[in-house]
């Protein structure tokens, strides 16, 4: 009977020593792989003749990746610090690349490149020259521009106006935000220019809530000849601001000056959206955090979360036992943010001592 005690025992052990190898096993393999920004079609087009070389190609596509990255995550006055990163950092942030849909057409060479940087790697590296990147999180938002023509006192919106007529004519992969125009509407042109002289003021509500957006865009040009002055009253996330600039020598009857301008507009939006979503890599917050041994459902679903949260940079486990997992978190912003992180994903989490127990 103590044999067959013993015996049972010994496979209770090695039961738990094979368990807690595959757990291991999946947690780390499921971190490597979500602990990556991936850039994807990037297509790269190279002559194909006695000097094609593909190792250049692979640097072509690697550079490319790595400038689409830094457009989506930095802001524009960022992104021109690393204008000069050489291929050999920009490979040794690379976790692994796919390449698929290789043809030759005539005497060329078209691939598209799957490209994962290494997010802590990326982190570092940004740090390291002074950059705080940002999530790149999408947004949707509505865009009305208003152009106002001083010299004729007159109003155009919607496709009167060329800015509305060709918002959308330059898009980048890279870009976040998409933007919403309004549609023609009688009423919504009646009443602008009744109140043509309190447009800086006037909060559009009446405009905003047709389309049930809480972000917004408000863009007003007042066009003197070759100026341009523009106000821009942007709301992302319950974050209010306006911007004025200042533009001189733009035609907009000049497709190429009217899209310059527009790309020019687009940077602005994009880096205002960029700067609430700054992830600050000096700030480094250890939490520990238990959970349940014998909830594996929870645990995946915890460990998902956690891989999903941007400001999370690193987790892992200290201490399990037949009750409970001890995970050492690395967080990136406050306590209030990362608590109110994980109560969005339905977790009930208490603090017990030093510890966040997640019920």
């Amino acid at each position: 009977m103590c044999f067959i005690n013993k015996l049972n025992n010994s496979k209770n052990f090695y039961l738990t020593i094979i368990i807690s190898v595959l757990f291991l096993n999946t947690f780390f393999t499921n971190k490597l792989y979500a602990s990556s920004f991936e850039i994807s079609n990037i297509e790269i087009h190279e002559k194909f003749d006695l000097n094609f070389n593909k190792t250049k190609v692979f640097e072509k596509a690697f550079k490319t990746a790595f400038i689409q990255l830094t457009s989506m995550v930095t802001t524009s006055k960022d992104k021109k610090k690393l204008e000069n990163t050489n291929n050999t950092t920009i490979k040794s942030l690379i976790d692994s690349f796919e390449i698929s849909d290789e043809k030759f057409i005539k005497d060329e060479y078209v691939a598209k490149f799957d490209v994962n940087f290494n997010k802590s790697n990326t982190l570092n590296f940004f740090e390291d020259n002074n950059i705080f990147p940002s999530i790149p999180n999408k947004l949707d938002i509505l865009m009305i521009p208003i152009l106002i023509n001083i010299n004729k006192e007159n109003l155009m919106i919607f496709n009167e106006n060329p800015i509305y007529k060709n918002w959308h004519n330059s898009t980048e992969n890279f870009h976040l935000l998409n933007y919403i125009l309004p549609n023609e509407d009688i009423e919504d042109r009646n009443f602008l220019k009744k109140n043509l002289e309190f447009l800086e003021e006037y909060n559009f509500d009446e405009i905003i809530k047709k389309y049930e957006m809480q972000n917004y865009v408000i863009n007003i040009v007042y066009q003197e000849k070759n100026k341009l002055k523009i106000l821009s009253k942007i709301k992302f996330n319950n974050d209010f601001k306006i911007i004025n600039q200042n533009f001189t020598n733009i035609n907009l009857n000049d497709e190429d000056s009217l899209n310059q301008l527009i790309n020019k507009l687009k940077i602005t939006y994009e880096d205002s959206w960029k700067e609430l979503n700054i992830i600050n890599t000096s700030i480094k917050l250890p939490f520990a955090v238990l959970l349940s041994s014998k909830d594996h459902k929870k645990i995946k679903l915890f460990e998902n979360t956690l891989n999903n949260l941007d400001l999370v940079s690193n987790f892992y486990i200290v201490s399990f036992d037949s009750k409970n997992i001890l995970y050492k978190i690395i967080y990136n912003g406050s306590p209030k943010k990362f608590l109110s992180e994980i109560n969005e994903q339905n977790f009930d989490i208490k603090k017990e001592n030093q510890i966040w127990r997640i019920k």
